[in-house]
């Protein structure tokens, strides 16, 4: 058997010269290269500890640029329905990504244009859905509360319609902001965004039993006074419920009985599901309030009801569709090249920070300081990226170092994967954690 070395040796020859001759030669040599590619799996490089890198196929990949890193770089021809097809993907340095956001739209003759708020409770899987519309992970995810900070934009282009995405922060009351230290953009942002929205979708987390009866206050505030502002309800995570027959008194509940103008006629149906009735939560709560009616729990004036799991590519795909019928005649904002208005540290620090909150146990994430030190573009074009993680508590230094370093290197590897998937190069990524002074 050959050594790792011999065989990296080959498949680096094989990709220079499939890389002179182009893409259609490329497609010739798929085969061989392909079964070097299974052998070369095992010999990526990856650095064990604080830190990440991963195959190094940077410049190339650059170049190439729409779903698979290498693929792309191959000139292989990428599947219509792959999650990433035709998908831009975002450069590593911020001056090309403010020069992209800076260039006037490539507009077709008659474009068409709907920018999209979505609101809703803290963890309703706003930032879910709007990575699995967006068709990349740009946006940070996880289960604890408070993982968006701040408005982030995404932009959706296809063929004459662009979609701007406006991913809020969980809706809160400026009580709760003073009471955890919260930044102001997590009170003030879902605002501002509905002053320029075409369209609010509203997601309501149905695997929550506590909070999925009712819409929050805070909703239903935003939504009165913006009602000029047409809306869509969209019930999430539904591939949790063993029941899916509490999705009807939910919708009867969350929607006052009324959608786009129409009487909801739920009688046939619930007697269609015997004994999956669910109180109402004005039975389980008579002090439940609204802003303006202290009976409101739903809003009446949905024009449309989805019920999904953000998850499902096949229920992604319907909204989608919804959206982009949507739009209506108007200039597009963005060059079809862009993705996020985000920069790209900005993306890097929120895919650690959700990482943190992924890994780290209850409030110890949240009082980690995020600090980049480096980034730069290595000798193979290979973005270095060096983040000190600062932390006010030695208990914290060793929760987060974790046992022989591994918590820290597992953080640095997931990151480093998402990242690559973002800006389609290799990536090298430290993290130092520090005791805060």
């Amino acid at each position: 058997m050959a050594s790792p070395s011999r065989r990296g040796a080959g498949f680096v020859r094989l990709l220079l010269r499939v890389w002179q001759l182009g893409p259609h030669a490329a497609r010739e040599r798929e085969a061989p290269l392909r079964s070097l590619l299974a052998c070369q799996k095992r010999f990526l490089s990856c650095v064990v500890g604080t830190s990440f890198s991963g195959p190094r196929l940077a410049s190339a990949s650059r170049s190439y640029g729409q779903g698979s890193a290498l693929d792309s770089f191959l000139g292989f021809p990428q599947a219509e329905n792959s999650p990433t097809s035709g998908v831009p993907a975002v450069s590593m340095y911020r001056d090309e990504q403010d020069l992209l956001l800076a260039r006037p739209p490539d507009m077709p003759e008659n474009p068409r244009v709907l920018r999209v708020v979505f609101l809703g409770a803290p963890n309703a899987g706003k930032s879910t859905l709007s990575n699995q519309l967006l068709g990349r992970q740009v946006f940070p995810v996880s289960k604890k509360v408070h993982t968006t900070r701040c408005q982030a934009l995404g932009v959706i282009t296809e063929k004459e319609t662009q979609l701007i995405l406006l991913d809020t922060p969980g809706i809160i009351s400026s009580a709760k902001q003073k009471r955890h230290h919260l930044e102001c953009s997590l009170l003030e942002d879902p605002w501002k965004s509905m002053e320029s929205a075409d369209l609010v979708v509203v997601l309501v987390d149905v695997s929550d039993k506590w909070t999925r009866n009712q819409l929050s206050p805070h909703v239903l505030q935003c939504l009165t006074q913006f009602s000029q502002v047409p809306s869509i309800l969209v019930l999430n995570k539904v591939d949790c419920l063993k029941q899916k027959a509490v999705l009807l008194e939910l919708t009867a509940a969350l929607t006052e009985g009324v959608v786009n103008g129409k009487k909801l006629n739920m009688r046939q149906a619930f007697h269609s599901h015997p004994g999956t009735h669910c109180p109402s939560p004005a039975a389980k709560d008579p002090n439940t309030q609204s802003v303006r009616n202290p009976q409101r729990i739903g809003w009446p004036h949905f024009q449309e009801i989805f019920m999904l799991s953000s998850l499902s590519r096949e229920d992604v795909k319907i909204l989608k569709q919804y959206l982009l019928a949507q739009a209506q005649p108007g200039p597009w904002e963005f060059h079809s090249g862009v993705l996020t208005s985000q920069t790209p540290e900005e993306i890097c620090t929120n895919k650690i920070r959700e990482k943190l909150l992924e890994h780290l146990p209850q409030e110890v994430p949240y009082n980690v300081q995020q600090k980049t030190v480096v980034w730069e573009e290595g000798p193979s074009g290979e973005l270095v990226i060096q983040q000190n993680l600062l932390v006010p508590k030695e208990s914290h230094v060793r929760i987060l170092i974790g046992p022989k370093g591994q918590l820290i290197s597992q953080i640095a590897q997931e990151v480093g994967r998402d990242l690559m998937d973002i800006f389609l190069c290799d990536v090298h990524i430290r993290l130092s954690v520090k005791l805060l002074k």
